[in-house]
């Protein structure tokens, strides 16, 4: 069990059967009555925000996510198939449990993914992906115009806006938090 007063930032907690993490939380002190104690919590699985007032002192049961590192290998429809980097064991996902991370999966790329009681539930990316240019109108001389972008398809499928001078080829970096260009990377 975990109390109000070892509550912060990251913490993974289990209420009503369902796993939380906090992404934010505020200790709130009225003029007469007991403090309180307000949560904005992300569900895991569901990956919804809701927000909670708890009174001071309650207690919560702490939910011990595992994070294994695995390594993407392919996908055959809706499963993808992962293999542990350390005991090269494989696991399949279904699409749903991954969401939009499929958008960003490409092979031999390293991901996290957190087990809880032996049952995987969510993934982890990295912060950014590299992935190269596939489809994308060219740039015209002259276009320089400051934040001008052109849409642009990339290897994993996704379509995500890109700078004019970005061409067909060139491999790029990709914010996977919010699937925006970060840079050119050759």
């Amino acid at each position: 069990m975990i109390g109000t007063g070892d509550l912060k930032k990251g913490v993974t907690i289990e209420m009503d059967g369902v796993i939380y993490q906090i992404v934010d939380w505020q200790h709130i002190k009225m003029g007469r009555g007991s403090a309180q104690v307000r949560l904005k919590l992300r569900d895991i699985i569901g990956g919804h925000n809701i927000e909670r007032t708890f009174q001071a002192g309650e207690k919560f049961t702490r939910a011990r996510l595992e994070r294994v590192s695995m390594q993407y290998m392919y996908n055959d429809g809706d499963l993808y198939y992962f293999m542990d980097s350390k005991s090269y064991e494989q696991i399949m996902l279904n699409r749903d449990l991954l969401g939009d991370a499929t958008d960003y999966l490409k092979e031999g790329l390293s991901i996290d993914i957190m087990y809880y009681k032996e049952k995987p539930i969510s993934v982890e990316l990295p912060n950014s992906v590299e992935l190269e240019v596939l489809e994308t109108d060219p740039g015209f001389r002259g276009d320089t115009a400051t934040n001008v972008n052109k849409p642009a398809k990339l290897e994993t499928g996704i379509t995500i806006q890109i700078p004019l001078f970005v061409n067909v080829g060139d491999v790029i970096r990709v914010d996977t938090r919010t699937g925006q260009y970060l840079e050119r990377v050759s």
